[in-house]
């Protein structure tokens, strides 16, 4: 079962370009130039949104780097630690709505401290297979179209990322315990 998905999961990329490309030559579309008008926009929203995600990477590795992450985790922890939050999970928690790359290599040296098949590599699993970095989408979505007051999305997607987090939580301590 498992290899006849593997199979068919191969061939689906092939073959919707395939189709794509029939029916453009279908309803005689000019592919080559159209190619070349989609290029031409996906640079400039490139360079459009340079400046946003700039400031966004240079954010994060200034709250890294000040100690503020850790200052942070340390000041959350006794109050996190009795609701059933491991102390190790609290700079993922931080850091994932901010940054992809940096939550997975926090989750990578979470792996390696406490094993992939412990509560602890089960919950960061979770939570970053199932959590977004929000002010990097809110960053490239609200910068794409020239949003400048985006007011209450990221207080509503930071809520939502909390939920998250607190329901991985939940899930991983009943299916592990």
């Amino acid at each position: 079962m498992i290899q006849a998905v593997g199979s068919v999961a191969g061939w689906l990329v092939p073959i919707f370009v395939a189709a794509v490309l029939l029916h453009g030559l279908w309803r005689r579309v000019d592919l080559i130039a159209e190619f070349v008008s989609g290029a031409r926009e996906g640079l400039q929203l490139s360079v459009s949104l340079f400046p946003y995600l700039l400031a966004i990477y240079v954010a994060v590795a200034a709250f890294r780097m000040s100690g503020a992450l850790e200052m942070l985790s340390a000041w959350l922890a006794p109050v996190l630690r009795p609701l059933g939050v491991p102390a190790a999970l609290l700079p993922l928690l931080l850091v994932r709505p901010l940054s992809g790359s940096a939550s997975s290599g926090l989750v990578l040296s979470l792996l390696h401290q406490h094993g992939p098949d412990s509560f602890l590599g089960h919950l960061v699993s979770t939570i970053q297979g199932s959590s977004e970095t929000t002010l990097y989408v809110l960053t490239v979505y609200l910068g794409s179209v020239g949003v400048r007051r985006s007011r209450y999305a990221l207080p509503l997607c930071l809520s939502v990322d909390a939920i998250g987090y607190a329901t991985a939580i939940i899930v991983a301590g009943w299916l592990w315990h």
